[in-house]
């Protein structure tokens, strides 16, 4: 599903102009983004919870030579999924 899909859902389902769920849209995208930047959890209850994982420096491996390479530590999103989500996938 993509962002366009999502927006065309948003105003079906608000009865709003596609210009204006696509506003709304990108607001709370943005809203979310900065949260995780700062390093803070974002949570939809019942849909589930975004939150910023540290991942250690570690030794990899070059697929091409196999020389050992250090990738750096990092930082990634992570996403919990809340019960309510869980239980209509597996529905």
């Amino acid at each position: 599903m993509s962002k366009k899909v999502i927006v065309e859902a948003v105003a079906r389902e608000a009865g709003m102009t596609q210009a204006a769920a696509d506003k709304v849209v990108s607001a709370v995208l943005d809203a979310v983004s900065a949260e995780l930047a700062k390093g803070e959890k974002v949570s939809f209850p019942g849909f589930g919870t975004f939150e910023v994982r540290e991942r250690a420096a570690r030794t990899g491996r070059n697929p091409q030579t196999g020389a050992e390479i250090q990738i750096a530590a990092s930082k990634s999103v992570g996403f919990k999924q809340g019960s309510k989500l869980k239980d209509r996938v597996n529905d």
